[in-house]
């Protein structure tokens, strides 16, 4: 079963996405920011990250980034709904930190499972 990491500073949003994935037969890890979530990434190495890009302590860019350091590999999508930028804006420069796919908010929950087989592959469930 592949182990994915939500890193996303919204509890509801975040508690959400554990539900919706968990129902698709990933196990969820979570963090509630970019610092707690490199230390669950450095510790339970999970298959893939789901990072939001606008979080306290230490945003998303910035967390892509510390995440490639650690595994150039890691797989990487990033959401975002904005902030004082337009989302498009955070999730180019997503795309250039080494997100392999990003989602704008509210995102549709088939389009994002997919992303997830794609980049695990459909038998990581």
């Amino acid at each position: 079963m592949a182990r994915i990491l939500v890193i996303e500073d919204d509890e509801i949003v975040r508690g959400v996405v554990r539900r919706v994935l968990q129902s698709k037969g990933f196990d969820i890890l979570e963090a509630m920011d970019g610092k707690v979530g490199v230390e669950v990434f450095q510790t339970e190495s999970p298959d893939l990250v789901i990072t939001d890009i606008v979080m306290p302590n230490k945003e998303g860019l910035e967390t892509i980034r510390d995440l490639r350091r650690l595994d150039p590999d890691v797989k990487i999508i990033a959401v975002s709904g904005g902030g004082r930028n337009t989302p498009d804006d955070y999730l180019i420069l997503a795309e250039k930190f080494g997100a392999a796919r990003t989602f704008e908010k509210p995102f549709e929950w088939d389009d994002l499972v997919e992303a997830i087989d794609e980049l695990l592959g459909e038998g990581a469930r």
